[in-house]
């Protein structure tokens, strides 16, 4: 048996970038190297709220919000927001700490990058959770090329404004209602009575319109540079992770992990015990924010097993 996090148990911190700092909450043990977590996309690090409480304690995990998301600084104008930017982010803070090795754990695009990270540093990659996600969804080549362009267009639009400071403050909505904005945003993925994890580290509050709130995500990244891979580039990284600990766990009502993913899943399983693959019923593609205790049930042995007190790597790094 193990003991929990203790959910109060969390310091935030803010590691350094050349365009601001990239913001973090690191929950439990500081004296051994945490686990990464990486959330998903328009999402920050309150979407791990009801799940980190219920992992084993005695290693912490350290949540951050990626760039332009949550608490963190927005990326300057002109670099898009993109796969190789935000991969990237993950060797800055192991530099930051001094970590020579890493632990991950994403959801939806967090998993995308855990992914790509395992396959680009799989010597200094030890653990990899993904939470209902390998590889993006594949579109058809007609609605890739479109959304390429629209996504081109809009983020100049969007980055001319802002260098000309002619920017007026979003709409602004009383909580319920941008509770249920972000319910309806994740096609009902999310709860209108989970939303607040998702909301609370990225509203502010109007200066328009009293009691009144607007979301505080930088908006340039609803135009991100999408990495479309196909199935055989995605068979040939998935070859390149090898056989580490790694463990997918999906939502039975989510779409996520479908046929595009088998070949790249089939092949991080083969030959590997160190692979785990569970599905929750009923879980949508927030399984870990619907179904945390079904989430926490196959991580919890998994992490217990792959990082136990006795292998735990000592950190002696900054916080």
């Amino acid at each position: 048996m193990f003991s929990h996090l203790p959910v109060t148990d969390c310091k935030e911190l803010k590691i350094p970038a050349p365009w601001g700092y990239i913001s973090g909450r690191w929950y439990g043990n500081r004296t051994e190297r945490p686990i990464l977590a990486l959330h998903g996309f328009m999402d920050n690090l309150g979407t791990f709220d009801r799940l980190v409480p219920l992992l084993p304690d005695h290693v912490g995990v350290f949540c951050i919000d990626l760039p332009g998301h949550g608490r963190s600084s927005p990326l300057p104008l002109g670099i898009r927001y993109d796969v190789y930017n935000d991969v990237f982010i993950i060797p800055r803070i192991m530099k930051h700490f001094g970590w020579e090795k890493v632990s991950l754990m994403g959801h939806s695009l967090g998993a995308f990058y855990s992914f790509i990270y395992a396959t680009m540093a799989p010597d200094t990659v030890d653990m990899v959770i993904c939470i209902d996600c390998v590889l993006l969804p594949k579109f058809d080549s007609d609605i890739a090329l479109e959304s390429f362009r629209r996504n081109l267009d809009q983020h100049m639009v969007q980055d001319e404004m802002m260098a000309s400071g002619n920017l007026r403050e979003p709409p602004s909505y009383k909580l319920p209602k941008l509770e249920m904005a972000v319910a309806n945003g994740t096609l009902s993925s999310v709860t209108p009575e989970l939303a607040q994890h998702l909301l609370h580290r990225q509203v502010k509050e109007s200066g328009l319109n009293p009691d009144s709130y607007y979301l505080s995500i930088d908006r340039r990244i609803k135009f991100y540079n999408y990495w479309d891979i196909g199935a055989e580039l995605g068979a040939d990284m998935a070859r390149g992770v090898g056989k580490k600990p790694f463990l997918i766990i999906k939502g039975s009502m989510s779409p996520f992990l479908g046929p595009h993913t088998d070949e790249a899943v089939s092949i991080l399983a083969q030959d590997n015990p160190h692979f785990e693959f569970y599905e929750v019923d009923n879980g949508t593609h927030h399984v870990h924010l619907r179904f945390p205790e079904e989430c926490a049930k196959y991580m919890c042995p998994f992490i217990q097993y792959h990082r136990p007190p006795s292998n735990a790597t000592l950190y002696q790094g900054k916080l």
